[in-house]
């Protein structure tokens, strides 16, 4: 398989109709994980009870253990047969086809609600492994940054997009579900219909893919001691991208609870982040072309434990929706620029197994921040302390994050 030349344009039409997924998909994170289904679920279904916390975090725990133990196994095979449009095509309609289904869950039905919400998370999770694997076919090493940085900004303008169905529709918030699941649909088919997938020869072995899935796997591990660049970056990746999902998932929460943000309030904010990440994610994209990758991320992690020291002292809303400003211009281009960084560090032959390995440790990296931020903030029953602990992960990320080179030396298939 071809890279695309070096000397091509970045912005091209397979970039461009890539990146209308990233509109798509921020529906659902927007929608479902992060504000409109995450209250309904709580206040309606499960009758705002003590225990719909619970529920909540267990339906989310379950669809990434999901996907942490498909997303290696369906990446290798998917390395060896050229099939990653096929399996995000699959991920992406069960994520569809079940957000569509919970407009007809109402209020008690928590069993349904939560099943119907796992297979939709694990569906839209688990297809981003494929999605991001697509980023070494469509772009040249030298354009990572700015195709994955723009991916990021069209994403959150999905977002602003369903924030502004969630205004129009909020006093009928199961219709928000069907607005979700139809514009994942509309702005995910460009990347189906338009989108080339090289085509790797595999003669005539006709292994089953499964067999094929724990085979590489096996040899990726087998051979992990050459890959040590790569496997230094993951573990300082798991790390630092923990502190920015614990953050994600506690920050309407820590809202709410202890600044009594409202839900025209939560709005706002939402709205402030979401532009704001779409502006950073340009603006980090050039300074790490100009800077360097390694050198922009790690700048952006140490802001990122910086913006979580001010939290702890914040004690009106609108020094928390400064904060937020300032986070989102981080957020956004602490994904992007991970995916670009990453995608330059793995072997081009492996790429979706190793994406297989970045979304592994991603999504497993939701449970240990949330937990612990979890269990300070019940122990102390104050959140502020539960906010300090999630500075120690951006400390540690960036302590492996330094030891990490930027330009390694390209490896083989082989690993070495």
């Amino acid at each position: 398989m071809a890279q695309p030349s070096p000397k091509s344009k970045w912005l091209t039409k397979d970039v461009f109709n890539w990146s209308l997924f990233d509109f798509a998909n921020s529906t659902f994170a927007t929608i479902i994980v992060a504000f409109v289904y995450a209250i309904y679920f709580k206040k309606v279904i499960a009758n705002n009870e003590p225990v719909a916390d619970f529920y909540w975090s267990s339906a989310i725990n379950i669809s990434m253990i999901m996907v942490a133990v498909l997303s290696p196994l369906l990446g290798a095979a998917s390395d060896y047969y050229s099939t990653k449009k096929k399996y995000l095509a699959f991920f992406t309609f069960l994520c569809i086809i079940s957000t569509g289904l919970l407009y007809f869950v109402t209020e008690g039905m928590i069993a349904a609600g939560m099943i119907l919400f796992i297979l939709a998370n694990t569906g839209f999770q688990a297809g981003l492994g494929f999605y991001d694997a697509f980023i070494k076919e469509i772009s040249a090493p030298q354009n990572y940054n700015k195709v994955s940085s723009f991916g990021y900004a069209v994403g959150y303008l999905g977002s602003l997009a369903s924030l502004a169905a969630v205004i129009i529709l909020q006093d009928t918030p199961r219709l928000t579900f069907i607005a979700c699941a139809v514009m994942f649909l509309a702005f995910s088919l460009p990347i189906f219909l338009f989108v080339k997938e090289n085509k790797a020869s595999i003669g005539s072995d006709k292994t089953n893919f499964l067999k094929t899935g724990f085979k590489r796997i096996s040899d990726t591990f087998h051979h992990i001691k050459n890959f040590k660049n790569i496997r230094l970056f993951l573990f300082s990746y798991f790390l630092y991208i923990d502190g920015v999902n614990t953050i994600i998932f506690f920050s309407a929460n820590f809202a709410q609870t202890t600044l009594n943000f409202s839900i025209p309030d939560l709005i706002i904010f939402f709205i402030i982040v979401q532009v704001t990440a779409l502006l950073g994610s340009f603006l980090f994209g050039w300074i790490a072309d100009k800077n360097g990758t390694k050198n922009t991320l790690v700048f952006i992690i140490i802001s990122w434990a910086v913006l979580t020291l001010t939290v702890y002292f914040a004690n009106d809303k609108t020094t928390f929706l400064i904060i937020g400003a300032f986070a989102g211009t981080f957020l956004g281009s602490s994904q992007a620029l991970s995916r670009s960084f990453f995608g330059k560090l793995i072997p081009f032959e492996k790429k979706t197994e190793f994406y297989g390995f970045y979304s592994l440790f991603e999504k497993t990296s939701t449970i240990l921040g949330p937990l612990t931020f979890g269990l300070i903030s019940w122990l102390t029953g104050n959140q502020r302390f539960a906010v300090l602990s999630i500075i120690l992960f951006f400390v540690a990320g960036i302590i492996l994050l330094r030891n990490v080179k930027e330009n390694p030396i390209p490896i083989t298939q082989d690993g070495v």
